[in-house]
């Protein structure tokens, strides 16, 4: 016997959800409740408060090494996970229903937004959730007010200029700018 994948599994493994779909209305649940501690979380003074509450937010322990600062903003928060000395810096907004995995010693720069999560073109089949997964490897870093973009994986090393609009992976060891963002050199 096959067990039926829950709303949230389906959106992780990028399954196309109509709004119509009959578990649709646990997406809004469960961002109330994702809510509720965001409120507690951008209220926080102390690093370790802020550690705790976003960890209460991704189910997952979030190291010591990890600084994140608030205002900091998610929709469901269950499927970002965060490594070890992680810098993300003040107003981020990281929707995550089809994950964002952040490796060790990457850095954020204010008003990032990771969007791991959108809609068809099509104008009939437009009220359908699409999501893809989002991947920081290790050591990059992502300029001010960058957007990365469904499906996108930045490479070890890499450089996102501030302003950019990620729509395609990243090589590793190089840095990429502009919208939408384009290779401007390697990194040696």
């Amino acid at each position: 016997m096959t067990l039926k994948k829950d709303i949230f599994e389906r959106l992780k493994c990028g399954e196309q959800v109509p709004f119509s779909d009959p578990e649709y209305s646990k997406i809004p649940i469960a961002v109330e409740e994702t809510k509720k501690i965001t409120v507690k979380l951008n209220s926080a003074s102390s690093s370790n408060e802020i550690r705790e509450l976003l960890g209460q937010i991704t189910g997952k322990f979030i190291d010591e090494s990890t600084t994140v600062f608030t205002p900091f903003y998610t929709n469901y928060g269950k499927n970002i996970k965060i490594g070890k000395n992680v810098f993300i810096n003040h107003a981020c907004s990281f929707l995550d229903l089809g994950g964002i995995t952040i490796d060790d010693n990457v850095m954020i720069a204010p008003r990032v937004n990771l969007t791991s999560e959108s809609h068809p073109v099509q104008i009939e089949n437009r009220q359908t959730l699409t999501t893809g997964h989002i991947h920081i490897k290790q050591n990059a870093w992502i300029g001010t007010n960058v957007t990365i973009l469904p499906g996108v994986t930045i490479g070890e090393n890499s450089i996102v200029a501030a302003g950019s609009v990620v729509s395609k992976d990243v090589p590793e060891n190089c840095i990429v700018g502009g919208t939408p963002a384009k290779v401007i050199k390697t990194i040696d």
